[in-house]
């Protein structure tokens, strides 16, 4: 496969925006028509940048033989069964967060750990590059993969009450965006809240959860900034994604049109939606901020202990595929590996 620069995809991912193909609907003439789903709002930058830009690469190279319907906001199935969604073809094409099936993808959630990576953008291109190395194949035997990505660091933001140290986390329950750092928030001192992120709003509002973690740019997505107003920067996981098609779907069709799938997959869409997650977390701060928002941060003590804390739930992750007879230590090196050659590929 030709390897595209990284700094091209860069380029790509700061355009990647404009190119729309105007409201979802159904594709007209088209000989293959797919459909693809996930869970982020119509007006989302997701839908613009990362989902009507592809299904408009993917038009415009297959000559209008393929053509592409969006589904936005969980209207062809809900967020936790996206994968299975698209196994199923209740969908042809599903994007969706790994973790919303717990243990299903053990070695791939490795890239969910706390403090691997600093950007989105590193984080999706050292993902994508751990699946391009053959390494998570089995994960995804059941679908035909598309691309993953993460999102930047996630932290935690809470309705009124300032939280900078440990003993104030004591007792509050958070909503947790995997089973990891459930761990996380508990071995904190919180109470671990598991839901679809989509759900964070309401359940803030009615006081089932004190707080929940979301990184920056999903604040504004959202718009659970009405419902938080203390937030504090720590950078406590990122979340796997994988945007990924029916096996059948795909092998429905020619080998003229599957090449337009393939030249629309991989690396150059991984980093595009990692970027685009960076971009949207400056927007997110600023949200906050002009919302009457108050960020905080640790300590550099206090960091220190929470970093401990952290530190103890990846050993134990990383322990735990070891001893399920998973390489968990190995993928985890080759995930470290690979953001530091994704760090300098991406300067």
């Amino acid at each position: 496969m030709k390897m595209v620069s990284l700094k091209k995809i860069l380029s790509f991912a700061a355009v990647g925006g404009v190119l729309l193909s105007g409201c979802a609907g159904a594709a007209h003439a088209a000989e293959y028509n797919l459909r693809l789903a996930h869970f982020m709002p119509k007006n989302s930058w997701q839908s613009e940048r990362m989902f009507d830009a592809w299904k408009k690469a993917v038009e415009e190279q297959s000559g209008g033989r393929i053509g592409v319907t969006v589904f936005p906001a969980q209207t062809l199935g809900k967020a936790p069964a996206g994968y299975d969604n698209a196994k199923n073809r209740i969908t042809d094409i599903a994007w969706t967060v790994l973790g919303y099936t717990a243990g299903r993808f053990p070695l791939s959630q490795i890239v969910e750990l706390p403090g691997l990576f600093k950007t989105g953008a590193v984080g999706s291109c050292a993902f994508q590059k751990l699946y391009d190395s053959g390494a998570l194949d089995k994960e995804f035997e059941e679908t035909h993969l598309i691309h993953v990505h993460t999102h930047g660091p996630g932290h935690l933001h809470m309705k009124d009450k300032k939280v900078t140290t440990l003993a104030d986390m004591k007792g509050m329950k958070i909503r947790r965006p995997t089973e990891p750092i459930g761990t996380l928030i508990s071995d904190l001192g919180g109470v671990p809240v598991g839901m679809p992120a989509p759900a964070t709003y309401q359940n803030m509002q009615r006081g089932v959860i004190d707080g929940y973690m979301l990184p920056w740019s999903a604040v504004a997505s959202f718009r659970t900034y009405e419902v938080s107003k203390q937030h504090t920067e720590f950078g406590f996981y990122s979340l796997a994604f994988v945007t990924t098609m029916n096996k059948k779907a795909y092998e429905d069709l020619p080998v003229d049109l599957k090449k337009v799938i393939d030249d629309n997959s991989g690396m150059k869409w991984a980093v595009n939606a990692g970027q685009g997650y960076d971009d949207a977390d400056i927007v997110g701060i600023d949200k906050i901020k002009a919302e009457g928002g108050t960020i905080n941060k640790l300590s550099p003590e206090e960091y220190a202990e929470w970093k401990k804390v952290a530190d103890k739930v990846t050993t134990k992750y990383i322990a735990d595929l070891d001893e399920k007879g998973l390489p968990g230590t190995a993928t985890y090196k080759k995930v470290q590996e690979y953001v530091a050659s994704c760090e300098a590929e991406l300067k």
